[in-house]
């Protein structure tokens, strides 16, 4: 029996995601010293994961350098991309790479779709439970929850608060502890 799993914006090889981008508070937006030990983190989270007969959903910005698709190759399972807004080179490179399908985005129906960018608040709900998607690194989709207490004591905001917004699931590595995270694990949260 196979098993379904999900990631998104692993950028293998890409050196600015842990020497220069950061998050809102100013510390590293990936935890990493080196791109190789970057690189070797997500390629031993996603084997030691990950078995040569499951299936992943890689949910786009794979690599910025056209290089880098090297390491594709020595990821186990069957590897199916929705393409995010770094995927740039010709299908051809992905396929090499050991993509075995390419997509925009990808329907699961009564349960979710899957996408790079998050769609639009409207494209989400009835039909579809959840957009699991990638593209926001260490960010999430916020909606704001409306303070319907009477209590004078109830300090919050008047307008709401912020909080994650349930229909969103964001598996960019970042969010997944740099592995991928399985479509079971993925329907419990839903």
């Amino acid at each position: 029996m196979s098993n379904r799993f999900l990631i998104s914006d692993t950028h293998f090889g890409h050196t600015n995601t842990w020497e220069k981008f950061t998050l809102a508070d100013g510390s590293p937006l990936r935890p990493f010293t080196s791109t190789e030990e970057m690189d070797e983190t997500m390629v031993d989270n996603w084997n030691k994961t990950v078995r040569p007969q499951d299936t992943v959903y890689h949910l786009g910005d794979v690599v910025i350098a056209r290089r880098n698709l090297e390491t594709v190759k020595r990821l186990n399972g069957r590897k199916i991309l929705i393409r995010g807004n770094h995927d740039i080179f010709r299908d051809k490179d992905y396929y090499e790479a050991g993509f075995e399908q390419i997509h925009g985005v990808r329907v699961f129906v009564d349960q979710f779709i899957l996408s790079h960018i998050p769609l639009h608040p409207d494209c989400v709900g009835e039909r579809f439970k959840r957009n699991v998607h990638g593209h926001l690194h260490g960010n999430r989709i916020m909606t704001r929850v409306h303070n319907t207490s009477d209590d004078s004591e109830d300090w919050g905001s008047p307008f709401g608060d912020l909080r994650p917004d349930p229909r969103y699931l964001c598996v960019c590595v970042e969010q997944i502890n740099y592995t991928p995270v399985s479509f079971d694990d993925v329907m419990k949260m839903t």
